[in-house]
């Protein structure tokens, strides 16, 4: 049976994170060492803006320290991946050459879309649990240094996503600048952060009843599972039994809180900043259980590690979450959900038909498909400049799956499905191309996108029947109806001269009339 050792790097805001993980046979992980240190990276980037030489130099000997341990194991890979406290740092890329320099560690920096993704699959590695939950109305609360996302699940599908700059460390910056003593502290949390959460629910919430929230931290999942004598099995706690075990620490020492937690005296301030976040969320839903099944980002980044070398299969689909979103987010904006679905049928039966011809694979159709759910987002805004202003639209709305450069993708496939195309070389190209193969994608999918639209041109579903194939140079697209399609006729001439130019393919459509 092959044995694989794999190393997980978190660079988090307020703490290193190193785990060590054996894959051994199909859908087995197990966690083998794991390695913690302290270097509050957040407190600087907070408040200054970026991270200074005393805590660059603090990074760098422990990630030096991780690097020797990896060797020890003998890894055959490992991923370290920074969060928001080098995201948001203005001198990130010095931070991140000088790691590389100094250590031979190569971080990578995620965005928050991918930083969550990586929770939700850390949690998804829990399993059955995991599955079960979920099926019920459930929020995922993922608490970090510099914010916190509020995602909800019902009946086993991510229905809304939203981030909220509220970390525990910006948070206790901002109560350092106001002296808050311990007596208003939590008055002075909640105030922080309220009007945020106000909003959240006018906004998301409304009238949804949650029943279960999980927390994804490295603040309250320590203390509840110290608190479970050290079994995160049984880290199942009611909302009420949750605030009243928050209350016992309210008017005990901070030494004697930093025990009663199981972690540092200067970790035990963060805990309680988070725990008293957890208890306002779950109030505001009206939770009734809180789960905190005490994952790690690093879990999480096993798991995908796993998922890429075919040794672990979960049986969560995350591309339907992905999906979920995109969906979301053109209801929010009045998108049109059945031009939606027919135009998704037709692309993605379009891109199938030609893969020998376009060389994608199953990313880019996802890409495909959640342009065409997102194709008129943009009339909320402006029934005149649809490309642009859902081209902003989806840029200024996270999608949880997707990396910056992905979305960016999207919303470019979406742009030129309405607007004139740029080419790459073109003057301002050099604005939309971050490269090549970025720019042949794109082109790529909105040559399939607009000619699928044309196919629809009517908006009436003609083409139910449609069925496409390869011959010779040749995409032939055969449409079973017996509708009036000289509208589409019309629009398909125009379509089909971008799609040529790209792909050095013509397209050709033909009507079958059954009787």
């Amino acid at each position: 049976m092959a044995v694989r050792t794999f190393g997980a790097i978190d660079v988090g805001s307020f703490e290193l994170i190193l785990k060590i993980y054996e894959f051994s046979g199909k859908d087995h992980i197990r966690e083998i060492d794991c390695i913690r240190r302290n270097v509050d990276l957040g407190s600087d980037t907070y408040a200054k803006g970026k991270i200074g030489s005393e805590k660059m130099d603090e990074l760098c000997r422990t990630l030096h320290e991780f690097s020797e341990i990896l060797k020890s194991y003998r890894v055959e890979a490992y991923k370290a991946y920074g969060t928001s406290a080098i995201r948001e740092a203005q001198n990130s890329i010095t931070i991140l050459d000088q790691i590389r320099q100094r250590t031979g560690i190569t971080i990578e920096v995620l965005s928050n879309s991918e930083q969550r993704f990586l929770g939700y699959k850390s949690v998804a590695s829990k399993g059955e649990e995991f599955r079960r939950i979920i099926e019920q109305k459930t929020a995922v609360v993922e608490i970090g240094g510099g914010s916190i996302q509020l995602s909800l699940f019902d009946n086993d599908t991510l229905v809304s996503t939203q981030n909220l700059r509220l970390g525990v460390l910006r948070i206790q910056e901002q109560l350092h600048s106001l002296r808050a003593g311990n007596a208003r502290l939590e008055e002075w949390i909640d105030e922080l952060a309220m009007a945020q959460l106000s909003t959240y629910k006018k906004l998301y919430l409304k009238d949804r009843e949650i029943n279960n929230i999980i927390v994804i931290d490295d603040y309250v999942s320590p203390w509840m599972i110290h608190r479970a004598g050290g079994n995160p099995d049984r880290t199942v706690i009611g909302a009420e039994e949750f605030r009243s075990m928050v209350s016992s620490v309210r008017s005990t020492s901070a030494r004697q809180n930093a025990a009663q937690m199981g972690v540092s005296e200067e970790k035990g301030a963060l805990v309680f900043i988070s725990a008293v976040l957890v208890g306002r969320i779950a109030q505001l839903m009206g939770a009734v259980n809180i789960w905190v099944p005490g994952v790690t980002l690093c879990d999480g980044i096993a798991y995908e590690y796993a998922e890429k070398i075919k040794m672990f299969r979960g049986e969560h689909d995350f591309e339907r979450d992905i999906v979920a979103c995109a969906k979301g987010i053109s209801k929010r904006y009045m998108g049109s959900r059945k031009r939606a679905e027919t135009l998704e049928r037709i692309a993605t039966t379009i891109f199938d038909s030609m893969k020998k011809v376009h060389g994608l694979g199953r990313r880019e159709r996802l890409y495909l498909t959640l342009a065409a759910i997102l194709h008129d987002c943009g009339k909320y805004i402006s029934l005149v400049n649809i490309g642009e202003t859902s081209y902003n639209i989806i840029m200024a709305t996270e999608i949880i799956g997707l990396s910056h450069a992905e979305r960016e993708m999207v919303a470019n496939i979406v742009r030129f499905y309405h607007s004139k195309f740029v080419y790459y070389g073109q003057e301002g190209s050099s604005e939309i191309w971050a490269d090549r193969e970025t720019y042949l994608t794109v082109s790529k999918l909105t040559a399939i996108l607009r000619l699928a639209s044309s196919l629809d041109r009517s908006h009436k579903e003609k083409m139910k029947g449609l069925k496409a194939g390869m011959k010779d140079d040749e995409l032939v697209l055969v449409a079973d109806t017996m509708e009036d399609i000289t509208l589409e006729n019309r629009a398909f001439e125009s379509a089909a001269e971008f799609f040529a130019e790209v792909f050095s393919l013509q397209p050709v459509l033909k009507q079958k009339k059954s009787f």
